[in-house]
C-alpha cells in the first residue's frame, strides 16, 4: 500500500486545497473509505477462497462481463498504471543524485523487476519481504525525524476556519482521487487468497490491520511534509517529499531521503507486478479466447500475464504524464471497488466460517455513498480523465463480447 501517492500526492491537493485540517481529513476519510472496503473484502474473500479477488467476487455474484471489466480494469489501470506512476516518480527522486530524469531508466526498471518476477514465488516473496521492511523502516524513521526536529524556514501548516469551506468544493473531492489512489492496494491480499495459508485467519488479519497501520502512517507523513516545506515550494510538483526533507536535512541528507524514496517504490512496482497477473490470470482460465494468458511456467508463475502487464505498463510510462495517469486510474479503481462492494450486499448466501464485517451492512453503504459523491465530482471537475477511465472499460465491454463471440463459433466449429 505504501507507495507513489504517500509521496507525491501532496503537491496537487495543494491546487485546490490549501488548509491543514482539510488536508489531513482528506488522508483521515481516505484510511475510512479503505479501511470500511477491508472488511467487505475480508468478507468476499473468506467466502470464495480463490485467487482473483474483484474478478471471481463480481463473476460470481454479478455476471461473467462485471468480473471480465474488473481484469480488464486492473490489466489497463489498476495494476499497470501503478507500476509505471512508480517508475516515472523513481526517475523523478533519483535526478538529485545526478540520475537523468529520463523515462529510459524507468522502462529499465520495469523491465528488471519482470525479469525477477519470471522465476519463482519464493524468489518473489522474499524480494518483496525485504523491501517492504525497508519501506516501513524507512518512512517511520521520517515521520519521527520531521515530527522532532524543525527546518526552521516556511511551512504550509495553516489552522484557520477555511477547512469548513474548502471540504465542501470540488477540489476536496477531486483531491480524494489522489488520496484514493495512494490508498490502492488495500484490497491486495484478497487477489492472491489461493496463495495464502490459512485464509479465514490470516486474509481478514492481512487487509484489516494493514489498512489502519497505513492510514495512521498517511496522516502523520502528511502533516510532516506541510511542517517543513511551504504551499508555493510543492504545489504541483510531485517531489515534494524531497523538497521537505531537503528543508528539514540539507541537500546531503536530502539526497539520501531520495536514494530510499527510490528504493521503496521499487516495492511497489515489485507489489503490483507480482499481484497483478494473478488477477489477469483468473479471467484467462474463464475466458478460452484469452487461454494464452492462462498458462504458467512449472514453478506456478503466470508468466504471460506478467509480460503483458510489463508491457502495458511501459507503453505508459512513455505516453503519458503523471498527473493524467494517476487521474484516470483512481477513478476507474474507485469506479470498481464500488461495483464489488455492492456485489457483496447483493449476495445473501452465507458459508460457514467466512468472515463478517462488523456493523454490516454500515461499513458497505459508507463506501458505496462516498464513492458515489467523489466519482461525481470528478467527473465534473476533471472530464477528459474521468471520460478516458470510461473509455477503457467501455473498450473492455467490446472485447468481451467478442471474445464470447469468437468462443461460440469456435465450439460450433468443434461440434462440426
Amino acid at each position: 500500500m505504501i507507495g507513489t501517492g504517500v509521496f507525491t500526492s501532496l503537491g496537487f491537493q495543494l491546487s485546490s486545497v490549501q488548509n491543514s485540517f482539510s488536508i489531513l481529513l482528506l488522508w483521515i476519510l481516505g484510511g475510512v473509505l479503505a479501511l470500511c472496503g477491508a472488511l467487505v473484502y475480508a468478507e468476499l474473500g473468506t467466502k470464495f477462497k480463490e485467487s482473483g479477488g474483484d474478478y471471481i467476487y463480481l463473476s460470481r455474484i454479478f455476471h461473467p462481463l462485471a468480473g471480465f471489466l474488473s481484469a480488464w480494469a486492473g490489466l489497463t489501470a489498476g495494476f499497470s498504471a501503478p507500476v509505471a506512476l512508480a517508475a516515472i516518480a523513481f526517475t523523478k527522486y533519483m535526478s538529485p543524485l545526478g540520475l537523468e530524469h529520463s523515462k529510459l531508466w524507468a522502462v529499465a526498471l520495469i523491465l528488471g523487476i519482470g525479469i525477477m518476477h519470471s522465476f519463482t514465488i519464493r524468489h518473489s516473496s522474499r524480494f518483496q519481504n525485504a523491501t517492504t521492511i525497508i519501506k516501513i523502516l524507512f518512512i517511520v524513521f521520517l515521520i519521527i525525524a520531521g515530527c522532532i526536529f524543525s527546518s526552521g524556514g516556511d511551512n504550509s501548516l495553516r489552522w484557520d476556519g477555511a477547512w469548513q469551506s474548502e471540504i465542501t468544493t470540488t477540489g476536496f473531492a477531486v483531491s480524494m482521487v489522489f488520496v484514493f489512489f495512494a490508498y490502492t492496494g488495500w484490497n491486495a491480499a484478497s487477489y492472491v487468497t489461493g496463495e495464502i495459508r490459512n485464509p479465514f485467519v490470516n486474509l481478514p488479519k492481512a487487509l484489516i490491520i494493514s489498512t489502519v497501520f497505513v492510514a495512521v502512517v498517511y496522516v502523520l507523513f502528511q502533516y510532516v511534509l506541510m511542517k517543513h516545506a511551504s504551499v508555493a515550494q510543492m504545489k504541483g510538483k510531485e517531489e515534494v517529499s524531497f523538497i521537505a526533507f531537503q528543508n528539514l536535512f540539507g541537500s546531503g541528507g536530502g539526497k539520501w531521503v531520495s536514494i530510499f524514496i527510490a528504493i521503496q517504490l521499487i516495492a511497489t512496482i515489485s507489489s503490483y507486478l507480482w499481484v497483478g497477473p494473478r488477477v489477469t490470470w483468473a479471467m484467462a482460465n474463464d475466458n478460452p479466447v484469452w487461454k494464452i494468458l492462462a498458462r504458467k511456467n512449472n514453478q506456478g508463475i503466470p508468466v504471460p500475464a506478467l509480460w503483458l502487464h510489463v508491457l502495458i505498463s511501459i507503453v505508459l510510462t512513455v505516453t503519458g504524464s503523471f498527473e493524467n495517469i494517476l487521474l484516470y486510474c483512481g477513478f476507474v479503481l474507485q469506479l470498481m471497488a464500488s461495483l464489488t462492494v455492492a456485489s457483496a450486499l447483493k449476495d445473501k448466501i452465507k458459508v460457514d466460517g467466512s468472515f463478517r464485517a462488523p456493523l454490516r451492512p454500515w461499513p458497505h453503504v459508507i463506501f458505496l455513498l462516498f464513492n458515489c459523491w467523489v466519482l461525481l465530482f470528478t467527473l465534473k471537475d476533471k472530464p477528459v480523465e474521468s471520460l478516458i477511465g470510461l473509455a477503457i472499460l467501455a473498450l473492455g465491454v467490446l472485447l468481451f463480447y467478442i471474445g464470447k463471440r469468437k468462443a461460440s463459433v469456435g465450439a460450433v466449429v468443434n461440434q462440426q
